[in-house]
């Protein structure tokens, strides 16, 4: 039998979209990203030190997103450090008109899902576990097998709470779940 070797991290993600421009924006608006390198037909955009976390493809001849659910590629996550800074993102996104379509607590994530200006979901998010055998411990649980979604937030409702000293550890908590730290 042969050891499995593993990829180091996922380096980056790809979409195709008919307006290059607009889904450059969108990006280096949503994730603070700019632009490593540009033309025509392609564009790479980074919000780090990787050369590049997403890759923008112009293609004139696509068929439109179908209505409804489909098969496939659901959406991407990207992490932020802490709770203040999640919202803090959130805020600043909001003050842009641009709003998440859905806001969950799942019990290792708090996460806020958005759609880009062509429907692909994207997700921001921040672990609740200090690492990631405590959230699969949680995972493994009643509350998660009871409701492995979780449960819906509000955003404006969490930051008013933190405002009022209500602690980070208290509002990643969810609610359906009183054990959990």
């Amino acid at each position: 039998m042969h050891d499995v070797i593993r990829p180091a991290k996922l380096a980056h993600i790809v979409f195709r979209t008919p307006d290059l421009a607009r889904m450059i924006d969108w990006y280096c608006t949503f994730l603070g990203a700019h632009s490593v390198y540009r033309d025509a037909a392609i564009a790479f955009l980074t919000y780090d030190d990787e050369h590049h976390r997403i890759a923008l493809l112009q293609s004139d001849d696509l068929l439109p997103r179908p209505e409804g659910k489909m098969i496939g590629f659901y959406h991407a996550a990207f992490t932020y450090r802490d709770l203040p800074e999640l919202l803090a993102n959130y805020q600043r996104l909001k003050a842009l008109g641009i709003e998440p379509y859905r806001r969950i607590i799942h019990g290792p994530t708090v996460s806020l899902y958005y759609a880009d200006p062509d429907g692909n979901e994207i997700e921001t998010q921040i672990d609740v576990f200090a690492d990631a055998e405590t959230a699969a411990t949680w995972m493994h649980g009643e509350v998660f097998a009871r409701n492995p979604i979780g449960v819906d937030f509000d955003p404006e409702e969490m930051l008013r709470r933190l405002a009022e000293g209500v602690s980070v550890e208290e509002l990643k908590r969810r609610p359906d779940d009183p054990r959990q730290v």
